[in-house]
């Protein structure tokens, strides 16, 4: 791969190259969770291959005037979960997203399935009543919990934690991907929820900050779960829950940087990318994509103040 001095990769950045004038810091950890998965597969795989698309990517965001290198990365690396059953999840990933926040403007996640979501989200704090949970997923994940804990229910399990459903938006679900009964479960909770149809009649982006502003008002840390199945299927083959009808790429990155832009939003997963169902490295390039578009945000946010 040619090597241009006037073409900073990603991944440099992400090995800890930045500029002089660099102002804030933003934690990376990867949590490489796969076992407990509703569609069995190897979500696990995601980090390493979500690191490794950084290569192919530059620093410079065009469209908002900025180099992501005002900016110092520390990587945290994955933290040892790949044989770990999800019962026994909470404490050490939560211990590991905590550490990346210390510091930190803000935290990337790196999953992993969606399980993860639920100890990312308490690393937010120990009082639920102020932590907020923002998802861009298709899907509820309100699936019942008497069979165990899966990326199926992390929504579920945090309401059972006591995560007020007041706290929670629910944005890009999708019809024939969910039940009338999972969405009257949500309903009974109080939680907001929009779906993809909805999000594009009002803006994406758009919609997605409002939201934002809402949740800030009421809490004091926002968790962002960021499942690559709201996307359409043709932009992600390596999402195992994605269907034809989801966001396209650029209204999930705009939506992406709406969330780094929100002060309160204090960490981002992106979850859900299987890189051995993967076709041409669509999705992994989607994540890793996202992450820089989350990056972005934080910058914009630093630079305001």
């Amino acid at each position: 791969m040619a090597i241009d001095p006037r073409w900073p990769r990603a991944s440099d950045w992400l090995a800890g190259a930045h500029l002089p004038t660099a102002r804030a810091r933003l934690g990376i950890v990867g949590l490489p969770v796969g076992l407990g998965a509703v569609t069995p597969g190897h979500c696990e795989l995601a980090p390493k291959a979500i690191r490794k698309r950084l290569t192919r990517l530059s620093t410079a965001d065009l469209a908002a005037d900025l180099d992501l290198r005002e900016l110092i990365v520390r990587d945290h690396g994955d933290a040892p979960l790949v044989t770990l059953p999800l019962a026994q999840l909470l404490e050490p990933a939560r211990a590991a997203v905590r550490a990346a926040l210390d510091g930190s403007a803000a935290a990337l996640v790196f999953g992993g399935h969606d399980a993860i979501t639920r100890p990312a989200c308490r690393a937010l704090g120990d009082d639920l009543r102020r932590v907020g949970l923002l998802t861009l997923d298709a899907h509820f994940d309100l699936r019942d919990l008497e069979g165990g804990l899966s990326n199926g229910n992390p929504v579920r399990a945090l309401l059972a934690d006591g995560l007020p459903g007041a706290n929670v938006v629910q944005l890009g679900l999708q019809s024939f991907a969910n039940s009338l009964d999972y969405a009257a479960v949500a309903r009974a909770a109080g939680s907001t929820w929009r779906t993809v149809e909805q999000l594009r009649e009002r803006g994406v982006a758009a919609t997605v900050a409002e939201f934002l502003r809402e949740l800030s008002a009421r809490v004091d840390a926002i968790y962002v779960d960021v499942d690559l199945d709201v996307l359409d299927r043709c932009h992600v083959p390596g999402a195992p829950g994605a269907r034809p009808g989801g966001l396209a790429p650029h209204e999930l990155f705009e939506a992406v940087v709406a969330c780094g832009r929100e002060s309160k939003v204090r960490a981002l997963g992106l979850v859900e990318v299987d890189p051995e169902r993967d076709v041409a490295d669509l999705s992994t390039f989607a994540a890793a994509r996202s992450a820089l578009s989350f990056a972005s945000g934080v910058l914009q946010r630093v630079r305001a103040g």
